[in-house]
């Protein structure tokens, strides 16, 4: 069954999961903030949290590419540097404090809902339906993220 969401309805799922995330930072505590619950994976549940708003950047730059009848690769390969690099850069500047993550997710958040409230159907199926896959994929990621550290943390779904 394909995914016939239109982009109001896209884009209003996405502010919902991002929604979801921001209220689990909001009462996380100072202490789960600061500790990696995930089996392998060593950033802290701030730096994850924060990295949900990086992906909606670098998703919402792909879109506009695409938009922009741009041919882009995009791979698990070049998803994990992204994702290497921000965690890089988390290290050494510190993690983001709740106060700032929440701010990232809200700004790069509502610049990707905007973008994806805005499309057409054509739009969406772009490059071969891939702009509704990258859709599909900033609500699947907040979710997943959010539900996979409180699953760690013992804290009920």
């Amino acid at each position: 069954m394909t995914d016939e969401r239109n982009a109001a309805q896209y884009a209003a799922a996405i502010a919902e999961a991002r929604q979801r995330l921001i209220g689990f930072a909001e009462g996380c505590s100072e202490e789960d903030w600061s500790i990696s619950p995930l089996d392998g994976d060593p950033r802290s549940v701030g730096v994850v949290v924060d990295h949900v708003a990086h992906a909606y950047e670098y998703i919402g730059d792909w879109l506009r590419q695409i938009l922009a009848g741009q041919v882009i690769e995009v791979s698990s390969d070049i998803v994990d540097r992204f994702n290497a690099d921000h965690a890089k850069q988390a290290e050494q500047l510190g993690q983001p404090t709740r106060a700032q993550a929440i701010d990232h997710l809200n700004r790069s958040g509502d610049a990707i809902i905007s973008l994806i409230a805005g499309l057409d159907k054509a739009q969406l199926d772009a490059d071969e339906g891939r702009v509704r896959l990258f859709a599909q994929i900033s609500i699947r990621h907040a979710d997943n993220h959010r539900a996979d550290i409180e699953a760690a943390l013992g804290h009920p779904a």
